[in-house]
């Protein structure tokens, strides 16, 4: 079986890969681009499982080969009934062991040029760690600090769209980092596949020039940052974003519109921040919410909450806090002045010798 083993270093050989774990692993992360054929679904496994630690590893084996093979030419009959006959996919599982083993070897004896993930997904899991330990390093950070509604995710937009590098990490945690941060409908990755979308795009940037990203702290709603990062980004020159307390009013309306959508949700929301305020502070926003006094919930909110709670939290692990170059920034310009905004931002840092 050893030659029909394939390394990472040959990921780009290949004309797809094939995630053979079950629905369950897949959806908790893959390798980007795989598609998912499990051999074993998520109840097949757990049977498979079960009759290991109860039965005997012979009993498991016997079981599970059936119900394999059987999947097996479903995903020919179905998934795969189109593939031309020089097909080339690499297969992986979790360990690269006898799901993917099993497939690999049917496909090859079909005439397709099968290969197996050599270790399989656990090998793919230890590069993305390495490489969030690695790469962070090589970065230079140049990072958006400012409180809640100054419109530093705008900027960091509108910057990209001018030509900068930048590293969306609220983007990646589908989440905004505040508290009215979860997106509706939209579920935060797994800690893995956070890992891998950051791992993915941390090897695109170009470490020769600077990186913008927004100023964070460890954890961005249910995900964490790597140390590595997060060293990084502390270490990186500063720009503070000040916007007025009316166009931070008028942002939030604007940005969070779907949460006005949903009071429900919005009122158990502000729910959550009982033991930061007291319950009559909670009971009036939520009266605001029912009532639909968004400018005003908006205008408390940045008054009572995002601000003071910004002035506690510690900047003294940014470094270069002190120095931070300082951008008056309007959030709800057009997209043309935001543009120009983000262009006068650059050629300020290029004449600070931050050359962006």
């Amino acid at each position: 079986m050893k030659h029909l083993l394939a390394g990472l270093d040959r990921l780009e050989e290949f004309d797809e890969i094939i995630d053979a774990r079950s629905p369950l692993e897949y959806a908790e992360d893959h390798i980007p681009g795989a598609i998912s054929a499990p051999v074993l679904d998520n109840e097949e496994r757990a049977l498979v499982g079960t009759l290991y630690k109860q039965s005997s590893p012979f009993e498991a084996s016997r079981v599970g080969a059936a119900i394999v093979a059987r999947n097996i030419a479903r995903h020919l009959e179905t998934t795969f009934a189109g593939r031309p006959a020089n097909w080339r996919p690499l297969i992986y599982c979790w360990r690269g062991g006898k799901r993917s083993g099993s497939m690999t070897v049917m496909f090859n004896m079909i005439g397709w040029r099968a290969r197996q993930l050599d270790g399989g997904y656990k090998t793919y899991r230890k590069a993305t760690l390495r490489a969030l330990d690695e790469l962070p390093a090589r970065m230079r950070c140049i990072v958006l600090t400012g409180p809640t509604g100054s419109g530093k995710t705008r900027l960091l937009q509108a910057l990209e769209q001018a030509g900068a590098q930048t590293l969306d990490l609220e983007g990646l945690a589908a989440h905004r980092g505040s508290l009215l941060g979860a997106r509706a409908g939209v579920a935060q990755p797994s800690q893995k596949r956070f890992d891998t979308l950051l791992a993915v795009r941390l090897r695109e940037l170009d470490p020769s020039r600077p990186v913008f990203a927004e100023a964070e702290s460890r954890k961005i709603g249910q995900v964490s940052l790597p140390p590595g990062l997060l060293d990084a980004m502390h270490r990186g020159q500063c720009v503070e974003i000040v916007s007025s307390r009316e166009d931070r009013s008028a942002f939030l309306q604007h940005d969070y519109a779907h949460l006005f959508d949903d009071p429900a949700w919005l009122k158990a929301q502000l729910q959550r921040l009982l033991g930061l305020h007291s319950r009559d502070v909670i009971a009036a926003w939520q009266r605001m919410v029912d009532e639909g006094r968004r400018a005003e919930l908006a205008l408390d909110l940045i008054d009572r909450h995002y601000d003071p709670a910004y002035r506690r939290s510690s900047h003294a692990h940014f470094a270069n806090i002190a120095r931070a170059l300082r951008m008056d920034f309007r959030p709800n310009a057009g997209h043309e002045d935001l543009l120009e905004q983000a262009r006068r931002l650059l050629a300020r840092l290029d004449q600070a010798g931050q050359p962006a």
